[in-house]
């Protein structure tokens, strides 16, 4: 999940909790500021340029939706509360206040993580429907004049109004066409047009990735993987969290990388090279080639 670089305040009354928390998720790369107490809660949150806020509802000086009311933090910032067994309507009023989820306690800490790239990305898809409302036939049009896609924008169309439906996960995409077509020009305007617009888009050249680094590059790596790998690192399947993977070129990667691939497609979870858990993404997959697939297969390649 895509948090590395984000900025959280944390508030919860709870020491031990609180250190337990801040320092899971500083180990994704986020960079935590707590807080135990309503009061400094209110004092910090001035000087901080917030991606998140992650609230227990009941602290010893207050409820913390008192900073949702009185709009203490900006509209902007990603709001998540916790809170204990039994206490689910104070959540339930801070989600009608603008929070965008909530955690019962106790709760799993690798479960926080997902959270709050779930609510992050929701917040973007909705922000996102908004804009797309907003926008005008004419800057449709004017985006295809002259372009390769030039024609079968209504085709198009009728694809983005499918994965604007879609409940569930989006379905990958397969382009085809000869080299010049237009293909990246196409994968690029699903992701701009499609749900996921304000989430990445992580094109990789599959032709240009050496075959001993590609399984890596794809799916990471955890440290001491192998002789180089001297710290944890991402793949590209995670990196594009929720948002697109573009994989042109795709037929290019050996049989074995992409029956992985296909795994990540079917499964929605990647296993990072030389790790043992199994990690959830949630990146629409959309590959290009200009071979003649059906050729391939007919061949054994």
């Amino acid at each position: 999940m895509k948090l590395s670089g984000a900025s959280l305040l944390l508030l919860e009354d709870e020491a031990l909790l609180r250190r337990r928390i801040a320092a899971h998720l500083a180990r994704l790369g986020v960079e935590v500021t707590t807080a135990g107490t309503l009061a400094e809660a209110k004092q910090v949150v001035r000087n901080l340029d917030l991606d998140f806020a992650l609230l227990d509802v009941n602290l010893p000086d207050g409820r913390s939706l008192s900073l949702l009311k009185e709009k203490v933090i900006p509209a902007s910032v990603v709001i998540v509360v916790m809170t204990a067994e039994g206490g689910v309507a104070g959540a339930v009023e801070a989600m009608q206040l603008g929070a965008a989820d909530y955690l019962v306690k106790p709760f799993e800490l690798d479960e926080l993580g997902v959270r709050l790239a779930r609510a992050r990305r929701d917040r973007s898809a909705k922000r996102g429907e908004q804009h797309r409302r907003e926008q005008t036939v004419e800057s449709a049009q004017s985006f295809f004049f002259g372009s390769a896609l030039g024609g079968i924008e209504k085709q198009l169309e009728k694809i983005i109004a499918a994965d604007r439906r879609a409940q569930g996960p989006l379905p990958p995409v397969l382009i085809e066409g000869e080299t010049g077509t237009g293909k990246t020009t196409l994968a690029r305007w699903l992701h701009r047009r499609g749900p996921q617009a304000d989430e990445p888009l992580v094109e990789v050249n599959c032709s240009a990735l050496p075959e001993n680094l590609a399984e890596s590059e794809l799916f990471g790596h955890e440290r001491g993987a192998f002789t180089d790998a001297k710290e944890a690192r991402i793949g590209l399947l995670e990196a594009a969290e929720g948002g697109t993977l573009f994989l042109d070129e795709l037929p290019s990667l050996s049989l074995g990388i992409q029956a992985k691939l296909l795994k990540a497609v079917e499964d929605r979870t990647i296993r990072r090279v030389g790790g043992n858990r199994m990690l959830a993404i949630d990146a629409r997959m959309v590959a290009a080639t200009n071979a003649d697939l059906r050729a391939l297969v007919a061949s054994g390649r």
